[in-house]
């Protein structure tokens, strides 16, 4: 199993096996060690049954975040490979589940050009985009990245003409970010994408 980071195409994949495994072995461990005392003593009145119950807490967390995972839907790959091919030079990260206390928000691409964040969803919902936009936008803000636009699309072709408009007119887009010369620019759009990555499951 390729290990597959956070933020790039099939990471939703690559997790759902990762913490599938990662809980039946927190499991596992306190079930077999349980058995194995009650058939040692006869009997699961001993220390071992509070030990294995214990276990069980942990085990308890990471069923939660593997369920969390599998309500995931992976990126279509048909939007993956037109943001490759017309955001190739961009800033961008795939996959990423945005939460906040009011729920969460399944983000399949995000490509980030100066002051500017298009996403493209095609799972959530669309009366939630304009909290998930603020909500990042606020997010980013208390990061120091201020006044950052974030937009969230559910059209392919509005997203596709958006990042487009991006790699055609790149430097005005980061003529209206912050000051600083063009690698700095490069380095803030990789900071405002790991944000994002941060707020992700």
């Amino acid at each position: 199993m390729k290990r597959a980071r956070k933020g790039t195409y099939g990471y939703i994949r690559y997790e759902k096996i990762k913490r599938g495994l990662v809980t039946a072995i927190m499991f596992a461990v306190p079930l077999t060690l349980y058995f194995i005392a009650v058939n040692h003593f006869g009997s699961n009145r001993n220390i071992f049954t509070i030990v294995a119950v214990l276990g069980l807490i942990p085990a308890a967390k990471f069923a939660v975040d593997w369920i969390m995972i599998l309500m995931q839907k992976s990126a279509p790959e048909r939007i993956v490979s037109q943001t490759e091919e017309k955001a190739a030079r961009l800033t961008r990260g795939y996959e990423l589940v945005v939460t906040a206390y009011e729920g969460r928000m399944p983000l399949d691409c995000v490509v980030v050009c100066g002051n500017d964040a298009a996403c493209f969803s095609s799972h959530g919902v669309k009366d939630k985009f304009a909290f998930m936009e603020k909500h990042i936008a606020g997010i980013l803000n208390a990061n120091g990245y201020y006044s950052v636009n974030v937009k969230i699309f559910n059209e392919e072709r509005m997203f596709l003409e958006r990042i487009g408009q991006f790699a055609e007119k790149t430097q005005m887009f980061r003529e209206n970010a912050p000051s600083g010369d063009e690698k700095d620019q490069e380095e803030r759009e990789e900071m405002i994408l790991y944000i994002i990555k941060r707020i992700s499951l």
